[in-house]
């Protein structure tokens, strides 16, 4: 056990994730806490962070959580999140930029107001917010322990699907893009900046399709691995990039999709 702490451990660390309350977010949470860290959750439904760090603190891991209102979709709401998280800390090893909305409508119907509220939150929230926190970030960066940035992108930011979540699909390129960019601006400033592209996972935004046992497995029939993704799925991907093991990679698209962003229904010789 000490050689997996040593490597995936993350006792003493503070981390900030950002639509930490449920689906994702909370299964990122969950795994930062069991791994010893201190994490602050963040929302626009700030009770429901408080409620998810009371059940977090609730599990009797080695970490603690905290949770509060905050907004990333605007840039006065993120300079409140950001008075928010200072008031409660000096210190932030780790962001986790989760936070995200989407949009579904017809190509025909997609209303134009929906890009901007799209891109808002899940482009501009993410860069704006991960610049305001450069400096505890920098703070607490070194050599041989980067501090860390994750974004959350998606499987539909890899392969070209929109099923009627143009911004969505859209927004989650440019995070992918972005994240690239600021791999590449950070590495002198010992900051990694990494992204996880999940494929369908348990949330709200995707209860409508897998809020049943039945909804779910018909999901999981699209992916190459025959399931949709689970909590275990994204901890390990979480403390991978986080812990003492992940000090190395910085730019990575991480994809936790089943395999769906390698998916090739092109069949050239297979029928001869």
């Amino acid at each position: 056990m000490a050689y997996l702490d040593d490597l995936f451990g993350l006792k003493d660390k503070v981390a900030l994730v950002t639509g930490g309350s449920s689906g994702i977010g909370a299964m990122i949470s969950e795994a930062l806490v069991r791994a010893g860290a201190n994490v602050l959750l963040a929302s626009r439904k700030g009770e429901r962070c408080v409620a998810m760090a009371e059940r977090l603190n609730g599990l009797g891991a080695a970490g603690r959580a905290e949770g509060f209102s905050g907004d990333v979709g605007s840039q006065a709401a993120i300079a409140e999140l950001v008075a928010q998280l200072k008031a409660r800390t000096g210190q932030l090893d780790i962001l986790f930029n989760n936070a995200g909305i989407s949009w579904g409508a017809p190509l025909a119907e997609f209303p134009h107001e929906q890009w901007q509220r799209v891109m808002a939150v899940n482009v501009a929230g993410m860069f704006t917010l991960t610049r305001e926190l450069l400096p505890m970030l920098e703070a607490a960066a070194s050599d041989a322990d980067p501090a860390r940035v994750v974004n959350i992108g998606s499987v539909m930011g890899t392969v070209p699907v929109a099923e009627g979540a143009y911004a969505y699909t859209a927004s989650k390129a440019a995070v992918h893009h972005l994240t690239k960019t600021l791999a590449s601006e950070l590495a002198p400033q010992r900051i990694t900046v990494n992204a996880l592209a999940p494929g369908p996972f348990p949330s709200k935004m995707t209860a409508f399709a897998t809020g049943t046992a039945e909804g779910a497995a018909k999901v999981g029939a699209n992916v190459p691995l025959g399931r949709i993704g689970n909590q275990a799925d994204i901890a390990a991907a979480t403390l991978y990039l986080c812990g003492k093991g992940g000090s190395y990679i910085s730019g990575a698209i991480l994809p936790v999709d089943g395999g769906m962003s390698v998916e090739n229904h092109v069949s050239l010789f297979a029928n001869l």
